[in-house]
């Protein structure tokens, strides 16, 4: 029970900074989120909680396999100002690329 509430005020505290600090000081904030906090966070805690190495492994090979997938989300916010898309439009369509993505991970770690 500790360890589930201990889990998430981290969590909160961490994502709640990052939204303030990106008011202020908005590179710094957009590098602190593209760290892998959230990845060594959910991994210690994994593992923490479950204190299975081989399950921590694969858990931590699959979120290898989906960092550069994940990206496909941003892509349409590349190409906002080219094709004249709004926030939500991008939003959306990264979304949509987010779901393309999850398949493409799918595939990747079954033949890994």
């Amino acid at each position: 029970m500790w360890l589930a509430i201990g889990k998430t005020v981290v969590a909160a505290v961490l994502i709640s900074f990052v939204s303030w600090l990106s008011g202020k000081k908005t590179g710094l904030a957009g590098f602190i989120t593209a760290l892998p906090l959230t990845t060594l966070l959910a991994l210690a805690f994994s593992h923490l909680q479950w204190g299975d190495s081989e399950q921590s492994v694969e858990y931590a090979k699959s979120v290898f396999v989906a960092i550069p997938v994940s990206l496909l989300f941003f892509v349409p916010f590349l190409f906002a100002q080219k094709f004249s898309l709004n926030f939500w439009s991008c939003y959306s369509i990264g979304i949509f690329l987010l779901g393309v993505g999850y398949f493409i991970h799918s595939y990747i770690v079954k033949a890994v």
